[in-house]
């Protein structure tokens, strides 16, 4: 990996020099652009409106229009303002975890130490540990003051930017606003589906479906050109399922509990029925690995 940021950690009169780097990687299949008719590559161009030439990105401001004025702004404009020539990531308070709304988390990043001694990091890292508690720290980025949450996760300080409040929208819906009446049995019912599909989350069993299925058709395609039978590569597939209106709540509950223990019962060899079924009900299903294109 290669460390997009440098400063320092600073919480009171503790410096915690640190470089930061990106958390998350795009492996989504990288596609342009072509002509349908001739498969001639498209391309954009910075043209000035003015003058009707291609402007190089070096020759580039950036603007604000009000509607009765343009501002322009230069790159020496926006490297001059304070926020932006700040290299330090100001702790402003360390909250009880839980009160970090997940709605809010952006961008991760990793820190890592950047002395010759990592020892103020790792007490930090410890702190933080042992008193379930999320720094929220402020800092700038790429022309850009941010808000973050700075926890731990293993032996690393992970750094995630945080949405700011009005960039949140509030949920509003008619629907909700009207009384539902719940009953025991539907709740019952719903609490014995929900039992039927726990498992403990390992995101290593998940996988893209959609990107692996467009590396297969690319392959193919590279293979044996445009003239490709979609059935051939990707098999024949069934008529799915298609969503609707639930009619009746109470009988869907329950022809899904049925098939979700019908289908744990197959994939054990079949059970005896009775008691043993109760005790299957509540058993947890075998985790099951989405199928992967080959």
């Amino acid at each position: 990996m290669r460390a997009i940021w440098k400063g320092a950690l600073t919480f009171g009169l503790v410096n915690v020099p640190v470089k930061v780097y990106s958390a998350t990687e795009d492996h989504d299949v990288s596609l342009h652009q072509v002509h349908s008719t001739d498969g001639g590559r498209i391309r954009y161009q910075r043209i000035c409106e003015l003058d009707g030439e291609v402007v190089p990105f070096q020759d580039i401001d950036k603007a604000y229009d009000d509607g009765e004025k343009t501002v322009v702004l230069t790159k020496e404009d926006l490297a001059s303002l304070p926020a932006e020539r700040s290299r330090e990531i100001d702790v402003v308070e360390f909250v009880p975890s839980d009160q970090i709304d997940l709605l809010t988390l952006d961008k991760a990043y990793y820190l890592e130490p950047d002395s010759a001694s990592p020892k103020a990091y790792v007490l930090l890292r410890k702190t933080l540990e042992q008193t379930d508690r999320t720094a929220v720290v402020r800092f700038s980025l790429r022309q850009k003051t941010r808000l973050a949450a700075l926890r731990v996760r293993g032996d690393v300080l992970v750094l995630q930017t945080l949405l700011w409040s009005d960039e949140v929208r509030e949920a509003a819906f008619p629907a909700l606003d009207e009384p539902v009446r719940i009953s025991a049995k539907e709740l019952e019912l719903s609490a014995s589906l929900v039992e039927s599909f726990s498992n403990d989350f390992d995101p290593t069993e998940f996988a893209d479906e959609y990107q692996e299925e467009l590396r297969t058709l690319i392959d193919a395609k590279l293979e044996k050109g445009d003239a490709l039978d979609t059935a051939e590569t990707f098999g024949e597939r069934g008529d799915e399922e298609t969503g609707g209106e639930v009619i009746d709540l109470m009988e869907a509950l329950r022809a899904s509990v049925e098939r979700s223990r019908a289908a744990r019962d197959e994939s054990k060899g079949g059970s005896s029925g009775g008691a043993a079924d109760e005790k299957d009900a509540a058993a947890k299903p075998p985790k099951k690995k989405p199928a992967r294109a080959s």
